[in-house]
């Protein structure tokens, strides 16, 4: 299962999302550090809008998926954009 599968998985399971996108960007960091080619899902975007969101701050909802995603993380998963809404708020996507 690719780390793009497994994260869409675990945000599934975890949060019950209305919508859900993860996003692989990996090829637009190759080259930042040595040994980053762009082709080792290293890079991620999640965009998740979940009635479990309701309430809590952007902090608490980063902290939420980061530490759903612990394992991934220490799998190489080098860096993560997090943009998480509750139904009703105003998204860019």
């Amino acid at each position: 299962m690719s780390v793009r599968s497994t994260i869409e998985a675990k945000l599934v399971d975890a949060f019950h999302p209305e919508r859900l996108l993860v996003l692989d960007e990996s090829m637009q960091h190759a080259g930042h550090q040595p040994g980053m080619t762009g082709s080792g899902e290293t890079h991620m975007r999640i965009r998740i809008v979940a009635d479990a969101f309701s309430g809590m701050s952007r902090v608490t909802r980063h902290r939420a998926i980061t530490d759903l995603l612990t394992a991934e993380f220490d799998a190489g998963l080098h860096a993560l954009a997090i943009e998480a809404a509750a139904p009703g708020e105003e998204t860019r996507w």
